[in-house]
């Protein structure tokens, strides 16, 4: 899967997990009589405040490009540079190479932890209260891996990955939301995320890595499953063809038109619930 729609399918995930945006199609339903009159976009399994949709949706999405740190030329290997490059690198000689070690069970597992100590690095600033130097500083490399991905940021400006990354990170580390474990969360179904959508590919992962699970012989050649699993051990249900495929696009449109609404309805409801305190503060001055 292409790295734009990794992003935007990490974003699309904890917009789903965190909303429960309710939408009116009444006007609509009048004239197609079998449709309801609202739907429900989002489960809302996780009660965060807006400003944990907002960071979490960035986290996410540069959490959804990590499984590729392991290829050098990849797409997160350009956003922080020179960083990036050297991090790409290390990263891929020690999973073992492009689809390995990132695309793995255990991959999930090391980035889950990484993301579980960078949260416990809170810091008591005297005057502000709590701090979170550990989460914001790892949401400077998450949040310029987004940014690059979706190219929110023109290839042209080249250090502006770097500009986006601090200011997100810094914001994140003053104003991280309160809700106890939600950085490892974010990072954790990036990652997820991620991992799922190049099983939809061809290519497939190996989910077991360092070992390779090899389909049993009096199995191996039927006509689904030996498209299914390989004989390499790597896993997929190739629903979407060759990465970049046309049913990618198809997929992923929508997603990322979702992904785009749940962050611009949490920031349009934020904007309201400040103009509305700002009025109730008028009205008690007067």
């Amino acid at each position: 899967m292409m790295g734009a729609h990794h992003a935007a399918c990490g974003a699309a995930a904890w917009v789903a997990l965190t909303t429960n945006i309710h939408v009116d199609i009444s006007a609509v339903a009048e004239k197609a009589a079998f449709l309801p009159h609202s739907l429900d976009l989002g489960f809302g399994l996780f009660d965060v405040s807006p400003v944990g949709i907002v960071t979490g949706a960035l986290v996410t999405a540069g959490a959804a490009m990590l499984p590729d740190a392991d290829h050098h030329n990849a797409t997160i290997a350009h956003s922080l540079p020179p960083l990036s490059n050297a991090m790409c690198t290390g990263i891929g000689k020690v999973a073992g190479g492009h689809r390995h070690g990132t695309h793995s069970v255990a991959g999930i597992a090391v980035f889950v932890l990484i993301a579980w100590l960078a949260g416990l690095w809170t810091y008591n600033l005297d005057g502000f209260g709590t701090i979170y130097p550990g989460a914001g500083i790892l949401s400077v490399l998450l949040v310029a891996f987004a940014a690059k991905a979706l190219k929110i940021i023109p290839d042209r400006m080249r250090k502006s990955p770097w500009a986006v990354g601090l200011t997100t990170g810094a914001f994140i580390t003053f104003f991280a939301p309160q809700e106890q474990g939600w950085f490892p969360i974010a990072m954790g179904i990036g990652v997820i995320i991620h991992i799922l959508g190049d099983m939809m590919t061809t290519e497939g992962c190996n989910l077991a890595w360092p070992f390779a699970i090899k389909p049993p012989k009096a199995i191996a050649k039927l006509p689904i499953l030996k498209d299914c699993w390989h004989p390499n051990g790597y896993m997929t249900i190739p629903v979407l063809g060759h990465a970049g495929s046309v049913r990618e696009w198809l997929l992923l449109v929508p997603i990322g038109a979702y992904a785009i609404f749940g962050v611009g309805a949490t920031l349009v409801g934020m904007g309201q619930t400040g103009l509305h305190e700002l009025v109730q503060a008028a009205a008690i001055g007067h």
